[in-house]
């Protein structure tokens, strides 16, 4: 009975306190006694319940009001506001949660806030109806971290989209072992090594269904690490630094793309219009169809082999609209 009084009180300062408001002793008194479970509760004991609350690290300040009376607000809960506020709205954008997904997790963190900081995440967040075609990602990032933390090999079914719109899973005997679980481009993709190929292979987990424990690895093997900036998640054929020419109106996204650190930019002595950016790259189909999106907007400088790479691949599109 004690410990859950405690509780409550915890939970009714969690939910009408902040910095700016503060509540008494007496209306917790009423708060407990129409909870229906702590009635008749002294002030001495609630004040003991809040020092119990302080000493457990709770950040409770006291503050004297009017009428000779006392206020209590509990601060620093966890997360302040705007980190909760951040939180949410990253989770109502969330491409891969269904409304009901969103809408649990929410609520989860409202449960941090007091009723007039709710309010206000009400207001500022609009949940994003569209839910994943796919398995179900929590479940499945679940399943994955439990077998990299067991070090076991996985078995998976694996889906892709057919002609129908409609995503068709295979079913054969993989075996792999699961590296590490990486976020790239709004998506999740579990990096694992194929032993007998002696080779990486890169899965969206999104796509996965019917994840499956399979035998104990005595260790996890190491990975190859980025040699360079990547397009996607796949391994690139080979790196290299590329110069670009490029108009300078898309600075902005090579800067965001490949980072400040990872660039080296100067001006275009022969077009005042363009600024010339340098940085390693891995170079693949991928790489090649990135810059293609740019039209006549960049052009590839150097080095010779990937600047001749890409005329090849431009003739082969050429070559489809030839009559």
């Amino acid at each position: 009975m004690e410990h859950e009084r405690i509780i409550q009180i915890y939970d009714y300062l969690c939910r009408y306190t902040n910095k700016n408001k503060g509540v008494t002793i007496k209306e917790i008194q009423n708060y407990l006694s129409q909870s229906g479970n702590s009635k008749n509760v002294s002030a001495i004991t609630i004040r003991r319940d809040i020092d119990r609350l302080t000493s457990m690290g709770n950040d409770i300040q006291k503050e004297s009001a009017a009428h000779n009376t006392s206020i209590y607000k509990l601060l620093n809960k966890g997360f302040n506001f705007n980190e909760i506020r951040f939180i949410v709205d990253s989770i109502s954008i969330n491409k891969f949660l269904s409304s009901s997904q969103k809408q649990s997790i929410i609520k989860k963190f409202e449960g941090m806030c007091s009723e007039e900081e709710i309010r206000q995440l009400i207001s500022r967040i609009s949940l994003n109806g569209r839910s994943s075609p796919s398995a179900n990602l929590l479940e499945n990032l679940e399943k994955v971290h439990k077998i990299i933390s067991e070090k076991r090999k996985i078995n998976f079914e694996y889906g892709k989209y057919d002609v129908h719109k409609d995503i068709r899973y295979y079913s054969k005997k993989r075996e792999i072992i699961p590296c590490r679980v990486i976020y790239f481009d709004e998506r999740f993709y579990l990096k694992c090594y194929n032993e007998e190929t002696d080779s990486g292979r890169t899965y969206r987990i999104d796509r996965m269904k019917n994840i499956v424990a399979g035998d104990k690895v005595k260790k996890l093997p190491e990975l190859k690490k980025y040699d360079g900036a990547v397009i996607d998640m796949f391994e690139p054929d080979y790196y290299e630094y590329v110069t670009f020419r490029l108009k300078k109106f898309l600075l902005d996204d090579m800067l965001e793309k490949f980072g400040k650190e990872n660039t080296n930019t100067r001006e275009d002595i022969e077009k005042s219009d363009c600024v010339m950016v340098r940085v390693k790259i891995g170079i693949n189909g991928s790489f090649y169809r990135w810059v293609m999106k740019y039209g006549s907007n960049i052009e590839i400088i150097s080095p010779e082999k990937v600047r001749n790479g890409f005329i090849e691949e431009l003739k082969k599109v050429s070559d489809i609209y030839k009559k």
